[in-house]
Order: C-alpha cells, then sequence, then structure tokens
C-alpha cells in the first residue's frame, strides 16, 4: 500500500518535528545560553586551568580507549562471525553487558574489585599502582562502557562479505595476516570507521562510571562531562554551559572527520 502525497508530508513533519523536539531545540537552548554573556566570556569560561585540564584529559582518555577497543572490537567480531568455539554466547553477554546495566553500576564494580579495600585493591596499593581515583581507572571504565561499539558494527558487515575471498587467499598460500590485511580489513573498514566514531562520542560524552571512580580531584581526575556536573553544582551556569558546548564541538568534529573520511575512500 502507498501512502498518498499528504500523509508522506506529515510523517516527514513529524519526524522532523520529534528530532528538532529531542536535539535541535535543546542544543539550541545550551548554545543560546552560552553565548548569551559575549564570546569573550566564553572563551575566558574554556581556558581556565581546570577547562584546560579538564579537556586534555578528556582526550587522553579517549586516545587509549578507543584504539584499544577497535583492535578488541575486530579480534571479538572475527571470533563471533569466523569461528566455530565454544561458548561464543559467553562473549556476546559480556560485549552486550555495558548495555544492560548502568554506568554507575559499571563503576562501583570497578570501585569493588581495584579500591583499597577491594579484591585486588590490597596488592595492587603493595605494588604502588593506584587504580581507583586516578586516569587507569578512569581508562578502565571508559574501555567498559564503550566495549561493545566496534564489534557490533563489524560483525554485521563480515557476516554480510562472507568468507569466500578469504579461503580463496587461503588457497592461494596467503598466511592469516596477509589475508586479513588484504582482504578483510578493506571490506570492514567503514564498520570499523563508524565503530570508532560512536566509541570515540561515547568515551567523550562518558559521565557515570567515570564519575564513580574518578574521585573528581580538581585539574587530576576531572573530565569535561565531570567538569560541567562541578561548574552546574556551584552555580556556575555560564561555565557549565561553555563547557557543555566544548563537549558538543568537539563530538561534531569528531563526525565531521569520520564523514570527510569516508568521502575520500568513496571517491578512490
Amino acid at each position: 500500500m502507498t501512502a498518498s502525497p499528504v500523509g508522506r508530508l506529515s510523517i516527514r513533519v513529524f519526524a522532523l518535528g520529534y528530532l528538532a523536539l529531542l536535539l535541535a531545540i535543546p542544543i539550541g537552548v545550551v548554545l543560546y545560553r552560552t553565548f548569551e554573556p559575549g564570546v569573550g566570556a566564553v572563551i575566558d569560561s574554556v581556558t581556565t586551568p581546570a577547562a584546560v585540564s579538564a579537556f586534555w584529559l578528556t582526550i587522553e582518555i579517549a586516545a587509549i580507549a578507543v584504539p584499544l577497543n577497535t583492535i578488541f572490537g575486530i579480534i571479538a567480531a572475527l571470533v563471533l562471525v569466523r569461528t566455530r568455539i565454544r561458548g561464543k554466547w559467553l562473549l556476546q553477554a559480556v560485549i552486550d553487558l555495558p548495555f544492560a546495566i548502568s554506568p554507575v553500576v559499571i563503576g562501583l564494580a570497578l570501585f569493588l574489585l581495584f579500591g583499597r579495600t577491594g579484591w585486588l585493591g590490597p596488592t595492587l596499593t603493595d605494588a604502588g599502582i593506584q587504580v581507583i581515583f586516578s586516569v587507569p581507572g578512569m581508562v578502565l571504565a571508559t574501555i567498559f562502557v564503550c566495549l561493545p561499539f566496534v564489534v557490533r558494527e563489524v560483525a554485521p558487515v563480515l557476516r554480510e562479505i562472507g568468507d569466500e575471498q578469504e579461503q580463496a587467499a587461503a588457497t592461494l598460500g596467503a598466511s592469516r595476516w596477509q589475508t586479513f590485511r588484504a582482504i578483510t580489513l578493506p571490506a570492514i573498514r567503514w564498520g570499523v570507521a563508524y565503530g570508532v566514531v560512536l566509541s570515540t562520542a561515547r568515551a567523550i560524552g562518558e559521565f557515570g562510571a567515570v564519575s564513580v571512580v574518578s574521585g573528581k580531584i580538581s585539574g587530576e581526575t576531572i573530565t569535561l562531562p565531570l567538569l560541567v556536573e562541578n561548574r552546574y553544582s556551584n552555580f556556575d551556569l555560564s561555565g557549565a554551559y561553555a563547557a557543555s558546548a566544548l563537549l558538543a564541538v568537539i563530538a561534531l568534529a569528531t563526525l565531521l572527520a569520520m564523514t570527510v573520511l569516508q568521502r575520500k575512500g568513496d571517491s578512490r
């Protein structure tokens, strides 16, 4: 059954209105409140030592967590799609776990595991290693909450392309690494790229799990999302809006960079 022109127009208007209600209007309000005091005030707010430290810490955590999750995601997707080992259900359950539980619970679990009174805490403390209330704990929390994205983007692509070309390469004497580098990786590159975009966006904006394990030490363990919460709690609304706008700019820059890369790849 084909919808009438009026029906199609109504659906489009409803969809655009729904997106505007959920995305455009809130983001527009944040940007308006951000620049309401003036551009100079915004620049002063995002160039304070606390804001600069939070910015670079956010980038550092994402720069560590995203590549590690990308490597794990590709390997896990290959295991799930290309192998017949037992226990796949357990691997799938672990990968989907961050979707099923709250990030705050993830942070609490890390605290109970690596805290001073946790299972591994005393051993790590004796070795001079601090995980909780430091950057390593924040990285672990970010890795866990971003775990599923690359896997869930790459696995369907692997199923779609099949393994005929890989088998042909193996028949011609190519090693597994040669086959992966020359055949598999080019075929899944945009699935990997999209998973990286999602992982990066989640890593940059993660709050719940990181908040539990960070300790919120000023200048040391405060990321941009934590800075927004800290400023808002201290009634620094203009500073909170400025930090929020900076987060939005970083996310937008990530999406634009991946769009440019995809266009270049499609043109080759």
